[in-house]
């Protein structure tokens, strides 16, 4: 039986079937393992990267877990993408995962999820591959996309060397972060990424020198992944990462909001509508980690914005796309 969530296939099929005469240059930037919309969002760029419509320049990865760098690979690799950098920042474990230690998983003695990185700390620094990428590509070429802690890309603000790269190379900032929407009545919410590194997330907004547009926690709750789609769309893999770390994490009937897809899909398709976007304006970060948005013509920032057709839209997108066949 097919699922349900098809309204929009002959859009995503036109999507599917589009020549991408430059595909999107991305450093995917990820916390992954403190949620699970982290691996749905990186399943989606790599199948977006199989169709051509992006190029994974590298992951990055802002969470201090021997097998985050790992889980990364197994889900390039699941997806037939085995050399895509990554990088893994250094420190003190932090809490304990639901779902990273599935990459330590062996049927016999072959991996479940193949991976050629053991752990983290195998992997080089993240400024290091991040320099090393940018440095490579062509003038304004780049866009991050940021879903987690603010700590990798606010230290490429602390050298001038750094920051003069990011102006030449980086054409925009795309960060899951902040809250720009009242949450269940609370007009104060201090959202998760920020509240994380705030010192870092405050340095960020008030330094970085490239557009940048804030997908905030309202977006991604306004459009929850189907729990119909982790319970048929992945059949097709004996062990599917995606679906594997979703059930883990929190399993259907459970939709949990798509938050750092959200960010991933405006990087990749700005022009097609899924999102609106605010005027233009400027973002700080007050002391506690609330997000403020202040409305500036010239303004660096713009926010992203859904109604009821666009996050319908959206998450047929999620679906099709991170469910799709990894061959």
């Amino acid at each position: 039986m097919k699922s349900k969530f098809l309204s929009c296939v002959p859009v995503i099929i036109l999507a599917a079937c589009s020549t991408f005469a430059d595909p999107v240059k991305l450093i995917f930037d990820t916390d992954i393992g403190n949620d699970v919309d982290d691996v749905l969002a990186l399943g989606m760029l790599n199948v977006l990267q199989s169709r051509g419509a992006c190029q994974l320049l590298a992951v990055t990865v802002t969470k201090c877990d021997e097998d985050a760098g790992p889980f990364v690979d197994a889900i390039d690799t699941f997806y037939g993408h085995t050399n895509i950098p990554i990088g893994c920042i250094r420190g003190a474990p932090e809490e304990p995962t639901k779902f990273l230690s599935l990459v330590e998983t062996k049927d016999g003695d072959q991996w479940r999820y193949p991976h050629r990185l053991m752990r983290s700390s195998d992997a080089p620094d993240p400024l290091r591959v991040i320099r090393s990428v940018l440095s490579q590509a062509p003038d304004g070429s780049v866009e991050l996309v940021q879903v987690g802690y603010f700590s990798n890309f606010a230290a490429l603000l602390d050298s001038e060397a750094d920051k003069d790269l990011v102006k030449q190379k980086v054409r925009l900032l795309s960060i899951m972060g902040g809250c720009f929407q009242t949450v269940d009545d609370n007009n104060h919410f201090c959202e998760f990424n920020v509240i994380k590194n705030v010192q870092a997330a405050q340095r960020l907004a008030h330094d970085w020198p490239t557009p940048i547009v804030w997908s905030g926690y309202e977006i991604g709750v306004a459009i929850p992944y189907p729990a119909v789609s982790i319970e048929r769309d992945y059949a097709y893999a004996a062990h599917h990462p995606l679906k594997d770390a979703y059930v883990a994490y929190n399993p259907p009937p459970h939709e949990r909001p798509t938050w750092d897809l959200t960010a991933a899909l405006y990087a990749v398709f700005p022009d097609r509508g899924y999102f609106g976007l605010s005027t233009a304006g400027s973002v700080s970060i007050g002391p506690d980690g609330f997000t403020y948005f202040t409305p500036k013509s010239d303004g660096r920032d713009h926010f992203l914005k859904v109604d009821g057709v666009q996050a319908s839209r959206a998450r047929e997108a999620f679906v099709q796309l991170c469910s799709q066949l990894s061959k």
